[in-house]
């Protein structure tokens, strides 16, 4: 595979994005053969760009908010963190922050050349002949955060899975306590076309002694039976910690493997609901607050700082409900276990005389099963096409509302739209205040929203 080397290199972000975006021919390469060879070659005085803690989530659905609340606690305890998440809304800078803040242009700009200047020292061979290692978009952006966290001098890094887990450019870092938020059917042409297969993947996060968190309350086997293979200590919700909702508060109940092997038992009592609205929330703030107890040597926390942290933290387009009337939510939901999650959030937001939907979907999701789980909260549906070649087209969709109509074609509770923009304007065009607007389907829709409200 040869991919051509630019004779001058960019001087502007927008320049390395557009440059870093043509550097392999594929948008998804899995493997950490390439990855690893340039990140070897960034080693500095010998030692490999790893922050001194590392932590690691993965997951079908919730890792980034999982992350968003682990990064708001430590920073709030005074730790200089690291986060890394993917895709971003609005820019890029979004991937890569620092104690909580985006990474600047500068720095990423300094970043991209470090990382093009290893992978054009760490070559590979195709039929004998040297050649310049192919790197994806997304290799690049977690290489970009390694030398980023490293210059800055972060003292723990919160690194978010790509895509799967045991072939993630993330794998290539030594986890000091892995997360895995949950595991569903998404992007089965790489993971498997079932739970179990796709469980094996994300499992390999796991690292030999160190502890390991599903959770969730329906492990597959062989996320189980491969954290016994390599000796990780496994901890489950619902047989190893649980927490526990009592009106506008809850309680964390836990047991932690210490180094020495011995059982500790945890409790963090009267603890806030978390900022990031629905009450799947509580199971990835339960996964946080166990992932700190089996850190607590080395990150120490106190309750009042995990509170903090709860109230505090912000992640945009999950559950996102915006200021004002009609209430608008942004949801980035794309597949079926996001759709479950997000039916129950909207049936405990309380009483909406209509609720419309602005919706765009990817045609390689599961829109079917998507649509016919929260089909029951929409009143009626703006519907528009994605410009990409992934996107769906609004003659898509309308052919899939049709198909779930209760009677007969359903074209009388949609009309389709150039564009998201157009969509999300006649929604608020017909929403009354009472009413409720909304966006979900993808990132793409979200930050279409996103972009115009700026905008004005």
């Amino acid at each position: 595979m040869i991919v051509p080397v630019a004779k001058e290199l960019p001087t502007t972000l927008d320049g390395w994005l557009e440059y870093i975006s043509h550097q392999h021919t594929t948008e998804i390469a899995m493997g950490l053969e390439r990855v690893r060879a340039v990140w070897q070659r960034m080693a500095v005085d010998g030692k490999p760009l790893q922050a001194p803690i590392n932590i690691i989530v993965g997951g079908t659905n919730g890792k980034g908010s999982t992350c968003a609340m682990m990064e708001a606690i430590l920073d709030i305890a005074g730790y200089k963190t690291g986060f890394l998440s993917s895709p971003h809304l609005l820019r890029y800078n979004e991937r890569i922050r620092v104690s909580g803040e985006e990474a600047g242009d500068t720095l990423l700009i300094a970043s991209f050349a470090a990382v093009e200047a290893a992978r054009r020292a760490a070559r590979c061979f195709n039929n004998g002949i040297a050649d310049v290692i192919p790197l994806t978009y997304f290799e690049y952006n977690v290489l970009s955060a390694l030398w980023i966290f490293a210059e800055q001098k972060v003292e723990v890094a919160i690194l978010e899975v790509g895509l799967g887990g045991r072939l993630d450019a993330v794998n290539i870092i030594d986890a000091d306590i892995s997360i895995v938020v949950s595991v569903d059917l998404d992007h089965q042409q790489y993971l498997g076309d079932t739970r179990e297969k796709i469980a094996f993947e994300k499992a390999h996060i796991y690292r030999h002694n160190r502890t390991a968190i599903f959770a969730d309350t329906n492990p597959p086997q062989t996320l189980i039976d491969y954290a016994e293979s390599i000796g990780a200590r496994l901890m489950m919700l619902g047989r190893d910690y649980r927490y526990q909702r009592m009106d506008n508060q809850w309680q964390f109940v836990g047991e932690v493997v210490s180094e020495d092997g011995l059982l500790q038992p945890v409790t963090r009592h009267s603890l806030p609901i978390p900022a990031l609205r629905g009450s799947y929330q509580l199971k990835n703030a339960s996964a946080v607050i166990a992932a700190l107890a089996a850190l607590h040597d080395q990150l120490p926390v106190s309750i009042n700082q995990i509170k903090r942290g709860l109230l505090e933290v912000q992640w945009p387009g999950r559950m996102q409900v915006l200021p004002g009337r009609p209430t608008v939510v942004l949801d980035v939901a794309h597949n079926p276990h996001a759709a479950r999650a997000l039916e129950d959030a909207l049936g405990t937001m309380g009483y909406y005389e209509h609720t419309y939907a602005v919706f765009a979907m990817l045609q390689d999701k599961d829109i079917d099963t998507v649509i016919a789980t929260i089909k029951g909260r929409i009143d009626y549906w703006f519907i528009a096409g994605i410009p990409t070649e992934r996107g769906a087209t609004v003659e898509q969709l309308a052919d899939k509302l049709d198909r779930q109509a209760v009677d007969g074609k359903a074209s009388n509770k949609y009309s389709g739209y150039t564009s998201i923009a157009n969509a999300y304007a006649a929604a608020r065009e017909r929403a009354g205040e009472n009413d409720r607007i909304l966006v979900f389907g993808s990132f793409y829709t979200v930050a279409q929203v996103l972009r115009g409200l700026k905008a004005h």
